[in-house]
């Protein structure tokens, strides 16, 4: 989907609508070095030789698509804030 660098939105600063900068926001993945919890660690090992208890299996069936998190920067305040976007499989900025 291609969506425009700039945008006329809401700023929640200057309480009214004003043009803003469009960027996407990087998604933060889970570290890998970050210690699992007791309880997680726990649940690890009760699903590692999985029968039928305790939960059902999974079985990965998710949303097809992440949602797009924009950032939008008022030309105004400087102000930045984030809106949870829409979902979409290829997402573009472009200059209109």
């Amino acid at each position: 989907m291609k969506f425009p660098k700039t945008v006329n939105t809401y700023c929640p600063k200057c309480k009214k609508h004003t043009e803003h900068l469009v960027k996407q926001a990087k998604r933060k993945g889970r570290s890998s070095a970050h210690p699992l919890s007791q309880s997680q660690r726990r649940f690890k090992r009760k699903m590692d030789g999985y029968g039928s208890f305790p939960r059902p299996k999974p079985t990965g069936e998710g949303k097809p698509t992440k949602k797009v998190d924009l950032r939008l920067l008022c030309k105004q305040c400087n102000k930045m804030h984030t809106k949870k976007g829409f979902r979409a499989g290829k997402f573009e900025l472009t200059a209109e």
